[in-house]
């Protein structure tokens, strides 16, 4: 049995290796065929582990990742969808600012420029001066020599006189204070003055490298507001203010193509127990300059109206030559407490003209019907403190301006 046992294993393995083996005999001796018997079984032992090295391996399982969730409920997105909006192409240009992309002077591309560019780009002419720290004094001195090549004037109708001439003057100030500044004499019909006039401002050595030094050129108009040519501006920073030194530097456009009228500073004082509304006309600076050769003559005058109609007038005198007047009157015009919430202050000031109509500089209105939001804010300090002076500076504005938004102004002259 043993025997047909070893064949009956050997045939199968035969058959699966594809191998043929030789047949065996029975023989009488047992030993034998229990040797054969050992030597089949190691031999199927081997053939099956050829088998088995032979079996590719594994495949790979690709196992889904598991979700947790209440069965029955409704799937969300793990990330919530993007709603985009459509853009038109004016939506597209809408989102661009002009400015940041124009050639305006205010641009830093004027930086990277040359002199010698810039003239050829604007044409406003070149100006030369210097700057001077003086340490044991402790005060910047800047001297305005002269400037060369300016355009001529812009008449009314934006054309360019060829024929006629500028009357340029120069303002000099320390930004970002521009209330402080100083100005040139006018040089009369010329497109390259020689000014040669020193300016010095009290300031502190590190406060002043923390400044920057504009020029502005600007063209005297007597029959209309004086025009800016054009500016030159210079970080105190950059340069050697206790060695010194002098450039020539082109000008450049300005956006303020017009310059202030100047600074007008009053004090109010109402008494309610007299009924006294005291005015009181202490200094200006700065206004514009109306003769061009020594100038102004200021004076200011001072008109109350009640609700549309003109009460009073009266005015300071007048001061010759100077365009920085110190005047320190008193006016008292008597107001009722009640009539107070009508009344209204015009300050005009004007360059005094003995052979014609005076010159008109600027004007504000106080009271009512104010002329902007300082001379309103002055008004109501003035209303709140009774018996105490309220003082104020106040920038002038032009008749037309003053008359668009005063009704008090249309009913003086």
């Amino acid at each position: 049995m043993a025997s047909r046992s070893s064949d009956k294993d050997g045939d199968s393995v035969h058959t699966a290796s594809d191998v043929p083996l030789t047949p065996r005999t029975s023989s009488p001796d047992r030993r034998c065929s229990s040797s054969d018997t050992s030597k089949s079984t190691y031999s199927l032992t081997r053939r099956i582990s050829s088998l088995e090295s032979r079996r590719p391996s594994s495949p790979l399982i690709d196992i889904k990742p598991i979700e947790f969730g209440v069965l029955g409920a409704k799937k969300e997105p793990i990330q919530p969808s993007v709603l985009r909006r459509t853009y038109t192409p004016d939506d597209y240009f809408r989102k661009f600012e002009p400015q940041l992309y124009s050639l305006d002077s205010n641009n830093d591309d004027v930086d990277f420029l040359t002199d010698e560019e810039i003239l050829s780009k604007y044409q406003l002419g070149m100006l030369h001066f210097s700057t001077q720290y003086d340490l044991l004094h402790n005060h910047l001195t800047v001297r305005v020599i002269e400037a060369r090549d300016l355009p001529p004037p812009i008449s009314h109708d934006g054309s360019r006189q060829d024929m006629a001439h500028s009357n340029p003057y120069v303002k000099i100030c320390l930004l970002p204070d521009q209330k402080n500044s100083k100005q040139t004499g006018v040089k009369r019909k010329t497109q390259k003055p020689v000014f040669e006039e020193r300016y010095t401002f009290e300031i502190p050595f590190l406060e002043a490298q923390r400044r920057t030094l504009l020029l502005t050129v600007v063209d005297f108009d007597k029959f209309s507001r004086h025009c800016v040519i054009g500016k030159v501006s210079v970080p105190l920073c950059e340069v050697d203010l206790v060695k010194g030194g002098h450039w020539w530097k082109a000008l450049i456009p300005s956006s303020q193509n017009e310059v202030e009228l100047g600074e007008l500073l009053l004090s109010l004082n109402y008494l309610p127990s007299a009924g006294r509304l005291n005015v009181d006309v202490i200094r200006a600076k700065q206004l514009l300059q109306t003769d061009v050769s020594q100038g102004s003559d200021p004076f200011v005058k001072i008109q109350l109206v009640h609700g549309l109609k003109l009460v009073k007038t009266k005015k300071t005198s007048f001061l010759r030559g100077t365009i920085d007047p110190f005047y320190n009157e008193s006016f008292s015009f008597k107001v009722p407490q009640e009539e107070l919430e009508n009344a209204s202050l015009v300050f005009t000031v004007f360059g005094h003209n003995m052979k014609s109509s005076n010159d008109f500089i600027g004007r504000i209105v106080i009271g009512q019907y104010s002329s902007g939001p300082s001379e309103s804010n002055h008004w109501r300090r003035m209303l709140s403190t009774h018996r105490t002076a309220v003082e104020q500076w106040h920038s002038l504005r032009s008749r037309a301006e003053c008359d668009r938004v005063s009704p008090a102004s249309l009913e003086v002259t």
